[in-house]
Parts: structure tokens; sequence; C-alpha cells
């Protein structure tokens, strides 16, 4: 065949292409387990995160073993339900109706005390912002939370992830007057207006501040009924 013919660059054009997507296809299955396992590792860590937990270098599987001794999905009605709480996508359950939910609680004993690990999705100024907010055994107020995000602005709403921000909910109070109120994120200097536990938002990070205070109304509300009974028990 003509080297210099149309004909045969377009079979050579389309040769390549089978090759190479034929090569991206089996490297792409070949390294499927892998990156669900390093994907599940860094949600593990996260979770640890959420009750000041640092795992060493190749000891997260083993931590979180240690430590997160049950796992469990709930409904919005505070009872258990069928489900693997670790494969749930919280991003798609946000969006559903609280009534509709499925909610996965994560159990961890640490110094003698059971702690309630809830996932939490919301939106950022950029992208999705995501974290876990740990409960104290009596239901009614918070060991620690951690919050990461897609895109949010550094030095402004990238903020949340660190521990200055985080470290504010250690202690907040979910109940006021027996009454069900997330902790808000307002801007400092400010207090909100149904006399809810606050926490000072990031300077500069207003929207972001705000989405994570609407994170924490829209996903920790559906666990209200689970929390009550902890809180009297």
């Amino acid at each position: 065949m003509n080297k210099q013919s149309n004909t045969y660059t377009v079979i050579y054009i389309i040769i390549m292409v089978i090759v190479v997507g034929a090569a991206l296809a089996i490297t792409s299955l070949s390294l499927q387990d892998k990156q669900q396992a390093n994907s599940d590792a860094d949600k593990m860590k996260q979770i640890l995160a959420s009750v000041h937990i640092t795992p060493a270098t190749g000891e997260i599987k083993a931590d979180f073993d240690r430590y997160i001794t049950r796992q469990m999905v709930i409904d919005s009605s505070g009872n258990e339900v069928q489900g693997d709480a670790f494969s749930i996508d919280v991003a798609t359950e946000s969006k559903k109706e609280a009534s509709l939910r499925r909610l996965p609680v994560y159990l961890c004993q640490k110094d003698g005390s059971t702690l309630y690990i809830l996932p939490v999705y919301g939106a950022g100024l950029w992208g999705p912002i995501w974290g876990y907010v740990s409960i104290n055994s009596n239901g009614s107020s918070i060991y620690g939370a951690y919050f990461a995000h897609q895109g949010e602005t550094p030095g402004l709403g990238a903020e949340i992830d660190k521990t200055p921000f985080s470290d504010q909910f250690i202690n907040k109070s979910l109940f006021k007057d027996n009454t069900f109120k997330p902790v808000a994120v307002v801007k400092a200097g400010q207090k909100p207006l149904n006399g809810e536990d606050y926490v000072d938002g990031i300077s500069g990070g207003t929207i972001t501040s705000k989405g994570v205070s609407d994170m924490l109304a829209n996903c920790l509300t559906p666990y209200k009924a689970f929390l009550e009974k902890l809180k009297n028990e």
C-alpha cells in the first residue's frame, strides 16, 4: 500500500486509535482495584479525623477497624434499616427528602466512650463540600468535625479544611431548650437569630461558610430522631 496515500493515513489512524484505546482501557481496569482501595482509605482517614485520630502511614485500615466498631444505616425515624453505611452515596442522599434518605452512622469506641460519626455533604462557592461530624455519647453535643472541599478559594473558603475552623465545633450543642438546632456558621461578631450554638465563619469566605451552615442543617436534621433517642437514654 502506498504510504503516501490518504487511504493509508486513515487506516493508520484507525489502528492507532484502537491500539491506544485498548491499552488505556486495560490500564484503567488493571488499576481499578487499587484506585478503589485508595479512595476507601481516604474516606476512612476523613472519618477518623472527625474524632481527632490521625493514622500512621499504612495503618489507616487497621486503625479504622480498631476504632470504628460498628456501621449502621438508619431512617429519619431513627430506626436501623438494611444497608451498607460505607457504600452509601451521601451526595445523592442529601438531595432527597429527609424521609426518603438512608443515613449512615459510624460508631467509634475511643477512650471508653461511644461516639457517633455522621457524614454531611453540601455546596460551597465553586463546588461540593463535605465532611464528618462526630457526636458525643449523650447525642446532644459535638465531639469533633472534619470538613473538605473540591475547589474553594485558597486562603478564603478553602480554610474550612483547617483545624482552626473545625475545632470551633467541639462541644457545641445540637439541642437548645430540648429543641434540635444544628450549629450555625455566622459572620464573626454576629449571632444567629434562632438562638442555636454557632461558630465564626471564614473571613472573606462568606459563601463557603454559608454553604457549611446549610450543609449541617440539611444533613444533620434527618438524624434528629436518632439523636433524641441517644439523648434520652
